[in-house]
């Protein structure tokens, strides 16, 4: 089992990070804020304009400590990250897997991101009444899992996968509360830039989970960069953002949700960029960031395995149980399925 370790996150423009022995140091305005041991960092997210001295990046490879860089408002931009960990097998396995018989594991990813958004409708009727519009969705939801046939090619399944998404989203807005409708009203999912403030923080919780995602793909040996329902990209993350498919709608979306309709973000908390871009603050950024590391501190019963592990923990054992498909030791890859 792999340790829950600290994700750092750095949010201040002008932040200057470096080494100081065998721990990081962060400096602001030329004095010292912040520091700590390097061997309890397992990533550092730096958004905005921060700065990273060679010699902290040249010991975060060494030790396997992932360096992200994002835009204010949480668009990705690059990873730093050292020599792949896992052996030469596990990683052929899953080429070899990826190139002859993608469709298998594919339409599992899909599978379970259109389970996983239909219980999340289905939640919230659970919570606060039947709604016929919802209703219409999650019926349709479920006959999208029946057209999954063992025999549907990659690209039906990105066309069934897109239908549902964009059904999906199209009642979004009904899972926000009235009493904050009119702050964070939600017309459809826009992206590159978010244009709208619950698509800023949709945007900034899926960049966030694909980065843990791939680190912890990376941790058991497996090749990010090597997709089975996302195609191949220079720089694309394809298997990361594969997994990210069947948790977003669990952990994303819910976590969204409830900033929202907890009233623990505001109106006010955003910044209109001249491109039309919709960020968080500054001090917002902070508290929805404190907020995401205390919930990956929530417990939960994982689906397979029984086990009760802390939520930060699904990443790096769905990457397990991937990586124990691509060596044989499974029959089928157990996607997470959420209750």
């Amino acid at each position: 089992m792999k340790k829950l370790l600290n994700q750092l996150y750095i949010t201040t423009d002008g932040s200057y990070l470096h080494k100081e022995r065998e721990t990081l140091v962060v400096k602001q305005n030329g004095e010292k804020v912040f520091q700590m041991p390097l061997h309890s960092v397992q990533n550092i997210f730096c958004f905005g304009h921060i700065m990273v001295s060679p010699g902290l990046m040249a010991i975060c490879g060494e030790k396997g400590v992932g360096i992200s860089f994002f835009t204010g408002y949480g668009k990705f931009q690059s990873r730093l990250q050292g020599p792949q960990s896992g052996n030469v097998l596990l990683r052929r396995a899953q080429y070899r897997q990826a190139d002859a018989n993608p469709e298998k594991l594919a339409k599992l990813f899909v599978a379970a991101k259109i389970a996983n958004a239909r219980q999340n409708l289905m939640k919230h009727q659970r919570n606060h009444g039947r709604s016929k519009i919802l209703e219409s969705v999650i019926t349709h939801l479920a006959g999208s899992l029946r057209r999954l046939e063992p025999e549907i090619d990659v690209d039906k399944m990105r066309g069934i996968e897109g239908d549902c998404a964009a059904r999906y989203f199209s009642v979004f807005n009904e899972m926000i509360v009235e009493s904050r409708k009119k702050e964070f009203e939600f017309k459809g999912r826009n992206k590159r830039p978010p244009l709208d403030r619950v698509n800023a923080l949709l945007s900034f919780s899926y960049s966030l989970l694909t980065h843990e995602i791939a680190s912890a793909l990376e941790g058991v040996g497996i090749d990010p960069y090597v997709g089975l329902l996302h195609a191949d990209r220079p720089g694309r993350l394809s298997l990361a953002l594969d997994l990210l498919e069947e948790l977003r709608p669990w952990w994303c979306d819910r976590f969204v949700l409830t900033l929202i309709n907890r009233n623990q973000i505001k109106h006010s908390d955003f910044v209109q960029e001249a491109s039309g871009a919709i960020r968080m603050n500054d001090e917002t950024r902070k508290a929805f960031l404190t907020q995401w590391q205390e919930r990956k501190q929530d417990e939960l019963q994982h689906p397979y395995t029984g086990e009760k592990i802390k939520i930060g923990l699904l990443p790096h054992i769905q990457a397990i149980l991937l990586a124990k498909y691509f060596r044989d030791d499974l029959d089928n890859y157990p996607p997470f399925l959420s209750r």
